[in-house]
């Protein structure tokens, strides 16, 4: 696939841009490789500098990084905003932490020896990156492995290119060596021979299914360690003991975030019976206030999907679920407005035997179901291939903590939204992948824990 920036609110081409030739990206491996063999070697105040600086850069220049992603994929001006100021934060986290969390751990043997594990680099990680957050999903690979003393390949999503550049530079002016940061324009198909040249060690996936099911497999093949994060249909459980008010709030801002384009967003609404007609009208409400325009607007409250291809795709998913049965409270369909739209949609009355049950929706439509208690609001939540993250609302909070111990998720929270902070692990189970990103875990995943062990 080409690389383009194509405007979503206006579905024209802004710019086009050339992938590398094979020999282009031997040449690009090459390099971090001849860097690897120097940056495993710098200090902890060396690299921190970088993460430091990186952050600064960002903070500094703001309005033109969050002015590309809106650009590129859509998102409203003030969310890109707070994705650079996300990005900032964790380059500054690890910047402060990463020390700590790479200190050798001291072990006791019952034999008395001394013994302790080590985390050393392992070399290259090729990471392969969505379009949905461009800067965040860069720096949770990008701040994690650099600290660490690996250097990062990142192949990524081809309608964020601008980003893409601008992240590599933004490597560069905060003092990175060239090598220890390497943007790669490649088509998806050329990803195969990449993670077989034996100098990637390590293989980082954030998309869908079949992107990871695909990098997986070559990884695997390959004897390379792998971490995926992929889809998810995360659960919004609403007891009858919530606040409605806040549970409405939080819901609203679940499901929207980012249009709805989050892997953690909230997809799946299961409400008590008692109080679902009432949280069903709140929410209905909220829906239908919903402005939609130009992303740059801060008046606007519904932009574009990050293409026009993601509109069609959620606009035919919704309107198969409503041809086998599910009704559409509000929305339904594309707006008569130019662009990449989709009308804010809330959907009932889906069966287990509609097509949409099982699907992830990855826009602005809202699932609804009722259930009549807390068991079977636990059971429909599981009953989903996906496991990435959760919510329970409830004033009890030792019910909502047993509720929540119960979903079959990589995260759950409580009383609001799936989100992330970094110092938060990331991560979910069944399809929706493993391995964890940010806090503590996320930089032990591509380090080589290594024994010392010590006879007297």
């Amino acid at each position: 696939m080409a690389y383009k920036t194509v405007n979503p609110f206006t579905n024209k081409e802004v710019k086009a841009f050339t992938s590398l030739t094979e020999q282009e990206v031997a040449e690009k491996i090459d390099q971090a490789d001849a860097c690897y063999k120097k940056w495993r070697r710098t200090d902890f105040a060396t690299r921190r500098a970088v993460m430091k600086k990186a952050a600064t850069i960002m903070r500094d220049n703001k309005a033109e990084f969050a002015r590309l992603v809106t650009l590129e994929m859509g998102k409203l001006i003030s969310d890109a905003e707070g994705e650079v100021d996300l990005t900032a934060d964790i380059f500054d986290y690890y910047a402060d932490n990463a020390e700590q969390f790479l200190a050798p751990e001291q072990l006791k043997p019952k034999d008395g020896r001394k013994a302790y594990v080590e985390h050393d680099s392992l070399g290259i990680i090729l990471c392969v990156e969505p379009w949905n957050f461009p800067y965040y999903q860069l720096v949770r690979v990008a701040a994690t492995n650099l600290m660490a003393g690996n250097v990062v390949m990142v192949k990524h999503a081809s309608i964020v290119p601008q980003c893409a550049e601008a992240f590599e530079k933004l490597m560069l002016d905060a003092g990175a060596p060239k090598g220890a940061y390497t943007n790669l324009f490649v088509d998806s198909r050329n990803i195969a021979p990449i993670i077989q040249d034996h100098r990637i060690r390590g293989v980082a996936v954030t998309g869908s299914e079949k992107a990871g099911a695909s990098v997986a497999g070559e990884a695997g093949k390959a004897l390379k360690k792998s971490t995926m994060e992929l889809g998810g249909s995360d659960a919004f459980i609403v007891l009858e003991d919530a606040d409605l008010e806040k549970a409405c709030e939080w819901g609203m801002w679940g499901r929207m975030n980012n249009t709805g384009q989050c892997c953690v967003a909230a997809k799946r609404f299961i409400v008590v019976e008692s109080v679902a007609d009432k949280f069903l009208a709140q929410i209905t409400e909220c829906f239908s206030k919903l402005k939609i325009g130009d992303p740059m607007d801060r008046s606007t409250t519904l932009g574009p999907l990050s293409s026009e291809d993601a509109a069609k795709e959620i606009a035919e998913l919704t309107a198969t679920a409503i041809q086998h049965g599910a009704k559409a409270v509000i929305g339904g369909k594309r707006p008569d407005h130019p662009g990449a739209f989709m009308e804010a949609t809330i959907l009932t009355n889906i069966t287990k035997e509609n097509p949409a049950f099982y699907r992830e929706f990855f826009g602005p439509v809202l699932m609804f179901f009722r259930v009549p208690d807390e068991k079977a609001a636990i059971e429909l939540a599981n009953d989903s291939e996906f496991g990435l993250g959760g919510t329970v609302f409830s004033k009890d909070i030792k019910r909502a903590q047993h509720v929540a111990s119960q979903i079959d998720t990589g995260m759950v929270f409580i009383n609001r939204p799936t989100w992330t902070t970094p110092d938060l692990p990331f991560g979910g189970v069944k399809h929706s992948g493993y391995g964890r990103e940010l806090s503590k875990e996320g930089i032990l995943e591509f380090v080589n824990r290594k024994l010392i062990y010590i006879e007297n």
